[in-house]
């Protein structure tokens, strides 16, 4: 067992430098456009990780503590809502937290409202930072790969057409294969990029959803000064620009 851990290590040493060189002559046959794309991916995978950190941060994942949240509430049991949704970082129960206690220090509805607007605005901004750049990788990467195909194989036809008479099929075959080097390459750029692209969007489409759900359970309370009754009011949509009342009752 000694001797082993030493030549597998060897092995696998002799591997990886086998990979990179082959790696390197890829690069080289496929040209500029081959290390454009090899920049890219760098950068879109240092984005993935990135936003990955960031959500996890954000407990973007749970979607529960909101929902457990918004049981007492309609219950009128507010200080126990304020116990769970604080308990959490989730987006959806920041906001339902920043609410609860806005209405625990007396603000009125719309201050509330508008308030927590905001922060949610700010908070799904903060998630979508950096989805254009792996947007604009997903799309751009293809594209260049497909460019540099066509630039292949414009050179591929150019050493044809020089060779005159003396037509080798080999000049033929090299060319076409390291011009659609750079399609393939970026595909693989592109594809993994844009299922990241889906991913990120969907668990920020969830946390808005989530969001509007809190707000929505929230505001179809009625608020006096002793704390949340069971007066329904006028349920807004988040993102929907700002605080709506509700309607007037007879005699008002």
């Amino acid at each position: 067992m000694g001797d082993a851990a030493p030549l597998i290590g060897q092995d696998l040493a002799g591997q990886a430098r086998l990979a990179l060189s082959r790696g390197w002559e890829l690069a080289e046959a496929g040209g500029p456009v081959v290390l454009i794309l090899a920049v890219l991916s760098v950068f879109a995978l240092a984005i993935v990780l990135a936003k990955a950190v960031q959500f996890a941060a954000a407990r973007v994942g749970d979607r529960r503590s909101a929902r457990d949240a918004l049981a007492p509430l309609r219950a009128g049991r507010a200080a126990e809502a304020y116990a769970r949704a604080s308990a959490s970082r989730a987006p959806a129960a920041a906001i339902l937290t920043r609410a609860l206690e806005g209405q625990a220090h007396g603000m009125p509805e719309h201050r509330v409202r508008e308030d927590c607007y905001a922060e949610a605005q700010l908070r799904i901004e903060s998630l979508r930072g950096w989805m254009r750049p792996l947007e604009v990788i997903a799309t751009l990467a293809p594209l260049l790969g497909l460019f540099g195909t066509v630039l292949g194989m414009i050179e591929a036809f150019a050493a044809l057409e020089a060779a005159g008479s003396r037509v080798d099929p080999a000049i033929l075959s090299g060319g076409i294969w390291e011009a659609l080097l750079t399609t393939a390459v970026g595909l693989a750029v592109a594809i993994p990029t844009v299922a990241a692209v889906n991913w990120f969007e969907r668990r920020i489409e969830r946390v808005e959803h989530d969001i509007d759900t809190g707000l929505a359970g929230l505001f179809a309370t009625d608020w006096d000064d002793t704390g949340l009754a069971h007066q329904p009011r006028m349920q807004g949509r988040f993102g929907d620009g700002g605080p709506q009342r509700r309607p007037a009752a007879a005699g008002e």
